[in-house]
Order: structure tokens, then sequence, then C-alpha cells
């Protein structure tokens, strides 16, 4: 509160403590982050929800749940998931792990983003070779 233009000390200090809220990274939640990239991969793939539930053995909704991060998928289903999704449960984990990194703010990719991939096709395959 300010009285003829000044602060009370007590006033500062709580807008200094909302802007320190504010500014806290949100926590990571490892099922909304495993949802999204599974969501993204299928979304690259152009296919639908219908599909890859079909093809994983689960409900549809079921599927619908751990995309939106609601549901907290057992490591069969995520495989079942990856194996309907054509991509290794190993590529998913580390798409996921990168995401965090980043979100973290300790982003360094080790894979070549997705992005980049589907602009330069295989020409990154083979690229940068391990010492």
């Amino acid at each position: 509160m300010s009285v003829n233009g000044i602060i009370r000390w007590k006033d500062m200090d709580q807008t200094s403590a909302r802007k320190t809220e504010a500014a806290e990274p949100r926590p990571v939640v490892l099922r909304q982050e495993i949802g999204e990239v599974l969501r993204s991969i299928r979304q690259r793939q152009g296919r639908t929800l219908r599909e890859v539930s079909h093809s994983a053995r689960v409900s549809l909704g079921y599927l619908s749940e751990v995309e939106r991060g609601q549901k907290e998928a057992s490591s069969e289903l995520l495989a079942s998931i990856c194996a309907a999704l054509d991509i290794p449960v190993s590529a998913m984990l580390r798409e996921v792990a990168d995401h965090i990194a980043e979100l973290e703010g300790n982003f360094a990719p080790d894979t070549v983003p997705a992005e980049l991939h589907e602009e330069f096709g295989s020409s990154f395959a083979g690229t940068v070779q391990a010492s």
C-alpha cells in the first residue's frame, strides 16, 4: 500500500514475495511429460488416438488420459503404446528426459530434435560420432 507515493516496508516484502513465487518453475510431473511426448509422437506420425489405441490394445479413453497426463501408465502399457507407435521405449524416454531438462533449464540434448530431423531428414544421421 502506498500513501502519498510512499510504499510501506511491509507491502514491499509482500510484493517481492509474490514475484519470487511467480518466478518459481512449475514442478515436473513425469506422467504429464510422458503423455505430452506420446501425443507429440502420435501427431507427428499423423495417427489418430483410435488407430494407436487399437494397435496398442488399450481403450481409447485410457490412452487419451495417459496422453493428457491424467493416468500413470505402467511400464508394460508404455511398451505397448511405443510398439504401436513403432518407436523404442528408450527413444520415447530420451525425448521425455530432454523435455524435462529443458523445463529445468539444463537443456543439452544428445539427440537430434524432431523438428531438425523432419526438416533435414537423414542427412543428420551419422554426422556426429562418439569418441
